[in-house]
């Protein structure tokens, strides 16, 4: 995938494996696998966490200089 690429975990599963944590075919969190750029936690999630997740993926976007600069 070409840069730049980012990596948000959503859900308690993909943040640490969740209710399956600690079973033979469950890794852990998908930070195991791959780096995770934003975590937003819960089994569901909340449509207001997903929405904070995103605005902390754009203001880590806008820090690093990679938003375009028009």
């Amino acid at each position: 995938m070409p840069e730049p690429k980012f990596v948000v975990a959503i859900g308690a599963c993909a943040c640490s494996g969740g209710v399956f944590e600690g079973n033979y075919s469950v890794v852990g969190g998908v930070d195991k696998v791959i780096p995770v750029d934003v975590y937003i936690p819960g089994c569901p999630p909340k449509p207001e966490a997903i929405i904070n997740g995103i605005v902390k993926l754009l203001n880590l976007i806008k820090e690093e200089g990679h938003a375009d600069k028009h």
